[in-house]
This record gives C-alpha cells, sequence and structure tokens, in this order.
C-alpha cells in the first residue's frame, strides 16, 4: 500500500489544500489520517483534504509526492475513486427527483383504493410527502455515516428496480418495496435491531398522515425483515428488499473494499479488537446460510462473488 500527497493548491478557507489518499485500502487512509491528528471530517469519499501546512509533515510520515494529475490516475487505476454522480452534491438532487415521482405513484395508487385511513387532503399531500423526503435525505446524510448513506440508499434503490425489471416482483409492489427502501436505515446508530425498529416506527409515525393503513403497515413490515435479512419463503417483497440491500456483497474485490472501510467507519465508536470479533461473527452467520440471496435472480448473478468476498475478508479479520 502507497499512500500520495499532491501539492497543496485548491483554495478554500484562506489556505490552499492538498488530497491525500491511498491506492489500496481506505481503512489504511484512515489509520494514517488518524496518526497524523487529521479529522475524520476532512474525509471526502475516496480522499483527505489537508491544509498546506500538513503538507510537509505528511510526506515526512511516508505520503509520496505526486501531481494533482497522477494522483487521479492512481485513484482511477485502483478502482478508489468515487464516480461524480455518487457524490453527495449529485446524489441529493437525484434522490429528492426520485422521492418526488414515487410520492406521485403512491397518491396515484392510494385513489384507486378504498383505504382512506386519516390521510391528508391532496392539497396537502405534495407539501407535506416535500417536507419528508427532506427529513429523509437529512438522515441519510448525518455526518456520522459512511455506509449507511446515501450512496447506500440509491443503490437500494437501483437494485429493488434491476429485480423488479428482472420480474422478481409483482410490478404493482414496487413502489411500497422503494418506500421500505427509503425508511430501512433512517434511523442508523449502529444499533443492529434497535435501529430497524426506530426505522419501521419512523415509517409509521410519518407515512400514517399520508398514507392508507395498508401500504404504511406494508412498509414498515419491510423495514422490520431487514433486522435479520432472512424473508419468509414466500413473502417476494422482503425478498427483493433484502437482495437490494445487500447485493454490495458481491461487487468487485476494489469496491467491496469500499464498503467494508465505510463500514469500519460507521463502527469506529468500537474498538478495533471488537469490531473484529463481531464483524467476523457477522460474516460467518452469512456464510452459514444456504444462500445469501433469496431472489433467483440474486442467486444467479450475485452470490458466487458474494461468498468469495465474504471469505476473503472473514479470513483479513481472523488473521488479523
Amino acid at each position: 500500500m502507497t499512500i500520495y500527497i499532491d501539492p497543496p493548491s485548491w483554495p478554500a478557507h484562506g489556505t490552499v489544500f492538498s488530497h491525500l489518499i491511498s491506492d489500496t485500502s481506505l481503512q489504511e487512509l484512515h489509520d494514517l489520517a488518524a496518526t497524523a491528528g487529521i479529522s475524520i471530517r476532512a474525509f471526502d469519499q475516496d480522499h483527505y483534504d489537508v491544509p498546506a501546512h500538513r503538507y510537509e509533515d505528511l510526506v515526512s510520515r511516508g505520503a509520496v509526492p505526486v501531481s494533482g494529475r497522477e494522483l487521479t490516475r492512481v485513484l482511477l487505476r485502483c478502482g478508489l475513486r468515487i464516480p461524480a454522480a455518487h457524490r453527495p452534491e449529485k446524489l441529493r438532487p437525484n434522490l429528492s427527483r426520485a422521492w418526488s415521482r414515487l410520492g406521485h405513484t403512491l397518491q396515484a395508487a392510494e385513489a384507486l383504493t378504498d383505504d382512506d385511513a386519516a390521510r391528508s387532503p391532496a392539497a396537502d399531500f405534495n407539501r407535506l410527502w416535500g417536507l419528508l423526503g427532506e427529513e429523509l435525505l437529512d438522515r441519510w446524510s448525518e455526518p456520522h455515516r459512511s455506509y449507511h448513506a446515501m450512496t447506500h440508499l440509491a443503490a437500494v434503490l437501483r437494485g429493488v428496480g434491476t429485480l423488479d425489471r428482472a420480474g422478481e416482483l409483482p410490478h404493482a409492489q414496487r413502489p411500497v418495496v422503494s418506500l421500505a427502501a427509503w425508511f430501512h436505515d433512517a434511523v442508523y446508530s449502529g444499533a443492529a435491531g434497535a435501529d430497524e425498529e426506530e426505522s419501521a416506527l419512523l415509517a409509521e409515525t410519518r407515512l400514517g398522515p399520508l398514507l392508507g393503513a395498508a401500504a404504511v403497515s406494508e412498509a414498515a413490515r419491510l423495514v422490520r425483515v431487514t433486522e435479520t435479512h432472512d424473508p419468509l419463503p414466500d413473502d417476494r417483497n422482503g425478498a427483493v428488499l433484502v437482495d437490494a440491500d445487500l447485493q454490495i456483497l458481491a461487487q468487485d474485490p476494489a469496491r467491496y473494499a469500499q464498503y467494508t472501510a465505510a463500514v469500519r467507519q460507521d463502527y469506529r465508536h468500537v474498538a478495533e479488537t471488537d469490531f473484529r470479533h463481531g464483524r467476523a461473527q457477522v460474516l460467518q452467520r452469512l456464510l452459514e446460510r444456504p444462500t445469501l440471496f433469496h431472489t433467483a435472480m440474486g442467486r444467479a448473478r450475485w452470490e458466487s462473488q458474494a461468498r468469495a468476498n465474504l471469505h476473503a475478508e472473514l479470513e483479513l479479520l481472523t488473521r488479523g
């Protein structure tokens, strides 16, 4: 692994900044930054922004000086570069538009049913729906989130769409599964079980005045399924949401390394030894399952790579 730094030439806050990157591991990058006393707040998806007065110190600690162009090439070659479309300034408006479209779809579906459980008048729906969308995006943007952030929400929504187009979902059910995706990590403190329950309760509370009881109940039920990622055999909605949530396990090794580093950051309040032990237990339980994925497409497309990634990570964790 090599840490690289480009010249301080990016102006902000009355000074100029360098970019600090790794060519192999975000975790190693975080470790060096922590040792050097650089706050995690300086981390921007795939690099640290460091002020000019820290440049010489970081070089003395082993960071290799390169040009800005070469630093970008290194990030691209190693697969750790975060595409512009996945950055918060792009993601938020895209997700906001997706939330608005989902509201129109659900509103139209509700109009075709007899379930009128205490819904807001149509004139208020768009305003209240917009406010709820902003609240959810604020939650997904909380500063303590690294993996469980807007990039994950966008990926789960894409996964739901992919599985729907593959015929894994009754098409009329896609809106409520997408709605559950929006809420499934809306509350995130790193407390397994409690977070899912709080997220489900949030869905019930916020959606109750807007949608009929059937849609609210199903969305909250699906959120609770993500606690175990183990839907019942006939639960197609649950299978699609769970597989969309777990598809990150089947990414290529470079993207999987980004995922594991981001998960570690989400649990940075946990000591390293405790984290390794707990994470290894989670991986072992997943590997003991007959299948990781519950849809035919998930098993065919994602199962093999996901198991390879889990085995590789488990070996690293247990090897110490």
